[in-house]
């Protein structure tokens, strides 16, 4: 076959696909959307075709054929956070293996901006949207409010029994989190979280309470408890500065990374020596936390887990299957310790 340049002559339509192959336009179709119904020489030589041509299937049209789509939409609250980043990666690395294509986009935590997100996925026709919920409240959740054609997956959060969903145990990472500064000798500690209106960081807390009193302390009188605004660097520096001018923690325990890189600014220009004077345990163990300045403490969440079980779950979830349950996987963390905790 010749090369074809079809940049002058416009849309390639599937007859110019048909007639270059010496083939029907059924058996075009059929390459594209039911390879299973042609020979493989002859798909061989219709995909020859169709690269040659630069043609492209539309999409609606295989929508009415009943095809599937392969985009998967993905809504993160933040796509400045390396932890949703590297989500998104892992999500699209095992979404590629099953031949599905990733959309990102971000919702900035604002559930009416999420709605919208999710009703243009609707409308594109997606296969389903893998959504990081922007409310500790899944019933505000939009989503809820579309058709049932378009599959959720939720991520890093537990929908409960009426939804499809992967996350990790917050509760025992803020467990582990507070056991490893107490067997480090911290006797007051500190938590700072992101903004209260997101449940990851609310289960943190209330596993950290937890486990002080499962220690025999008394977290009303042992921890402290400061809210950030947001969920960065600035973020984490401007609590910090508060908890220092306000109270004198030995060990603190951070609601992500990248609030706690923020809090390790605060108490280094306060000239406290990390972790000297002050001990440092992160959250979710991204990229960054063991080139910090000290190497940071963290709970380390199974991101690539993550990222697999999501991909499964859309998979299942979107095959039309009647018989299909919905499926929610806990995942655990674990304790990284490094040298911002003495480690």
């Amino acid at each position: 076959m010749e090369p074809h340049d079809s940049t002058a002559e416009g849309v390639v339509r599937l007859s110019e696909v048909a007639a270059y192959a010496g083939v029907s336009s059924g058996t075009v179709s059929n390459t594209i959307n039911h390879p299973e119904r042609v020979l493989p020489r002859t798909r061989k030589i219709v995909n020859e075709a169709i690269a040659a041509l630069g043609y492209i299937p539309n999409q609606q049209a295989r929508m009415l054929m009943g095809v599937a789509s392969e985009v998967i939409g993905l809504v993160v609250l933040d796509v400045e956070s390396p932890f949703y980043m590297e989500t998104a990666h892992e999500i699209e690395r095992a979404v590629r293996r099953t031949g599905q294509v990733v959309m990102l986009s971000t919702s900035d935590g604002d559930l009416d901006r999420e709605a919208a997100l999710l009703r243009v996925l609707a409308a594109q026709g997606v296969r389903g949207a893998m959504l990081a919920p922007s409310t500790a409240d899944i019933d505000a959740t939009r989503y809820l409010d579309l058709p049932r054609a378009l599959p959720v997956i939720l991520l890093d959060f537990d929908g409960g029994p009426r939804h499809c969903s992967v996350s990790v145990d917050n509760r025992q990472g803020g467990r582990l989190a507070v056991r490893h500064l107490l067997e480090r000798g911290h006797e007051t500690l500190a938590y700072i979280s992101g903004p209260a209106h997101i449940r990851q960081f609310a289960e943190r807390a209330e596993g950290a309470r937890e486990e002080m009193r499962a220690q025999g302390w008394d977290p009303s009188e042992r921890l402290i408890e400061v809210a950030s605004p947001g969920i960065g660097i600035r973020d984490g520096q401007a609590a910090a500065e508060r908890l220092i001018a306000e109270n004198r923690p030995t060990g603190v325990l951070c609601g992500n990374d990248m609030i706690a890189f923020g809090a390790y600014r605060a108490f280094a220009a306060a000239g406290m020596r990390v972790p000297e004077d002050i001990a440092i345990v992160g959250y979710d163990d991204i990229d960054v936390a063991k080139d910090w300045i000290v190497p940071m403490t963290t709970i380390r969440q199974p991101i690539d887990e993550l990222g697999a079980n999501a991909a499964r779950l859309m998979i299942a979830h979107s095959s039309g299957d009647p018989d299909h349950v919905h499926e929610q996987v806990v995942l655990q963390p674990e304790l990284v310790a490094r040298r911002s905790t003495g480690g």
